[in-house]
């Protein structure tokens, strides 16, 4: 999202204030330093988190991995106590458009009350947000099928999509708080004047009119933001990267550089699960032992758990594969934070491992890359329809079940299941090379999507001719 501000306040005349908590703006905020010593408009505005009020410890703002479920609902707590505050600041700040995260429904009021369009913003495909609606509209599908591994179609979308009820988020398959919250986020977006999206048309064009169908509202697809606005090193290492831990390590900088750059064009396997995932022990021991058996080399980006007994127990063994395949020269672990971008456009990497989450997804897809996917939680899932079976650039690893962000899962993928996807991926079959060349004809084409002419390009030039329209006709009626 703040990509895609920074790629707006490149165009002439476009001004972007970026309202977020203190504790949040550390994760960008050297980016928006640099856009602006460069006489880019644009700045943070951070507002201070009420901790306190809703008994928290100072810092916790956002979540993680090992954000305790029982603290989720005081974040959204605070995040409410918040709201007054943030609609004073639309009014002082003279916004002419708001551009919201759909976790703040409550926005396309608030922008209804100054009259200036609210434009929602999804960190998600396209495809995701159709396949919600679908479920919404057509929700009968996985209540007839008689087992949780049954397969059923998502009803009136572009392409023949089947899912299994293990597949799908808890807060469809039985009510529940989110479930409520999921219903005020899709009301709003019906009611905004649009969405906007991490992504392109020729990766997800019958999507982005499907949801101007399926929403009533306009759809602009706008990346790949990344690519707009990450045109440096300085840009890509530090993406992501928070104050705390903003002086990267050199050494191990220098380290997994080294390394990449000893390798043959292609041949590396990337693996990384995101900054939100934890696997048990058990399911790391899978992971090494597949990687080693493959016969590819790889670098491997691995969180440790806060977990003390699953500490324990994976500690041991991750710091004996670690010496292994160092001293083999197979391998390189990268423990907690990772520069992806930097590591992703490295000529050696020939394919990854992903969780599907959608910046990874579209990053990867930027730079060409066929993928292993490994769906986990939020709209991972239907990620993995569309690499699969929609763009048929990427096999599934077999995860089968859907789970909460934050908790280990019960099934265990099995290392020659691993193994196969990979080999598949990474190996010299006909199928796996097809899958190859079609993922970088995809890079070819984010790359065009964000040139003068391009698809991107000109849905930006095209939705800041509206707010413009929008802004001069409501001076025309109101005088405002």
């Amino acid at each position: 999202m703040v990509d895609m501000a920074r790629a707006f306040a490149m165009h002439g005349g476009v001004d972007v204030t970026i309202i977020t908590t203190s504790g949040n703006a550390t994760i960008f905020q050297s980016s928006i330093d640099r856009d602006s010593s460069r006489g880019v408009p644009i700045r943070t505005h951070a507002i201070k988190f009420p901790a306190l009020q809703v008994d928290l410890p100072v810092g916790i703002e956002t979540f993680n991995a090992d954000t305790p479920l029982d603290l989720s609902p005081k974040i959204y707590e605070g995040l409410a106590i918040l709201q007054p505050e943030i609609e004073k600041l639309f009014e002082e700040l003279k916004a002419d458009c708001i551009v919201s995260d759909m976790f703040h429904p409550w926005t396309v009021d608030a922008a209804a009350k100054l009259g200036v369009p609210r434009i929602v913003f999804y960190a998600a495909s396209c495809l995701s947000r159709c396949a919600v609606h679908s479920l919404e509209q057509h929700g009968s599908g996985h209540k007839k099928v008689v087992s949780d591994d049954e397969k059923f179609i998502l009803e009136g979308l572009p392409h023949v999509l089947q899912m299994s009820r293990l597949q799908l988020p808890d807060w469809i398959k039985k009510p529940n708080g989110y479930t409520y919250l999921m219903s005020m986020i899709n009301d709003s977006a019906k009611r905004s004047y649009g969405a906007v999206f991490n992504s392109f048309f020729e990766l997800e064009g019958a999507y982005e009119e499907h949801y101007k169908e399926a929403y009533g509202t306009k759809c602009w697809s706008l990346g790949p933001v990344s690519m707009w606005v990450n045109k440096d090193d300085s840009d890509k290492i530090q993406r992501g990267l928070q104050e705390k831990v903003l002086v990267v390590d050199e050494e191990e900088e220098e380290g997994w550089l080294q390394w990449l750059n000893s390798k043959k064009e292609g041949s590396v396997l990337y693996v990384s699960f995101g900054s939100l995932n934890k696997f048990p022990s058990s399911q790391l021991v899978e992971i090494a032992h597949a990687l080693e058996n493959s016969g590819h080399d790889f670098i491997w980006v691995v969180r440790k758990t806060n977990n003390d007994d699953e500490h324990n127990k994976e500690l041991g063994f991750m710091e004996e594969f670690e010496e292994r395949v160092r001293s083999s020269n197979r391998g390189y672990l990268i423990w907690g934070w990772a520069p992806q971008l930097l590591i992703l456009e490295n000529p050696s990497i020939g394919g990854m491992v992903t969780h599907c989450g959608w910046n990874t997804v579209v990053e990867s897809m930027s730079v060409g890359l066929a993928m292993v996917t490994w769906p986990l939680f939020a709209e991972h899932f239907f990620n993995e329809k569309l690499v699969v079976d929609v763009l048929r650039i990427g096999v599934s690893v077999g995860n089968k079940e859907w789970r909460n962000w934050n908790e280990f899962g019960i099934g265990v993928v099995k290392r020659e299941e691993i193994g196969r996807a990979i080999e598949f991926v990474m190996g010299c079959g006909e199928e796996g090379e097809e899958m190859r060349v079609r993922a970088k004809a995809f890079s070819v084409a984010a790359k065009k999507a964000i040139e003068v002419g391009g698809t991107s390009h000109a849905n930006v030039v095209e939705l800041i001719q509206e707010l413009r329209s929008l802004k001069v006709q409501r001076v025309i009626n109101y005088g405002i």
